[in-house]
């Protein structure tokens, strides 16, 4: 299996001359963000970008830790109007975040398996789930 390359160790900005290019020695670290998040500049492009670029938490105020307990949440078979009872967070949200998730799917297992605990059947369940919403979201428009 590949490995994904880190957010930090390549320019994700496709008009960058050196775009995804790892190891080039183009990017340096370039402070922190309001939230402490670790800030990279490209020297080819002179564009910068956080630690979370690429990733399901960027542009999120939601804490990592509380999108990936409502993942984990789901997995298990929680309602999401269950869910946002319990932790606060809209159910629109919350849906926005299943909808993303399947997009970074392998990476959401292997913190659900290792760090939540959630087995196999379980994670099955979840992009199930995110299928149907998705055919459901689509009949609506179509």
């Amino acid at each position: 299996m590949s490995q994904l390359a880190p957010v930090g160790t390549f320019c994700p900005y496709p008009e960058c001359p050196d775009y995804g290019q790892i190891g080039k020695g183009n990017l340096i670290q370039y402070g922190k963000s309001r939230q402490g998040q670790q800030r990279f500049q490209c020297k080819s492009c002179q564009r910068t970008f956080n630690e979370r670029k690429g990733t399901l938490f960027y542009n999120r105020k939601t804490a990592v830790k509380d999108i990936l307990e409502c993942l984990a949440l789901l997995a298990e078979g929680s309602r999401i109007s269950s869910i946002s009872r319990v932790k606060g967070i809209k159910e629109d949200t919350i849906l926005s975040f299943l909808r993303e998730a399947a997009q970074f799917a392998e990476q959401i297992e292997a913190i659900l398996l290792n760090d939540y605990r959630i087995g196999p059947s379980q994670i099955d369940g979840l992009w199930t789930y995110v299928g149907r919403k998705g055919e459901k979201r689509g009949s609506r428009t179509g």
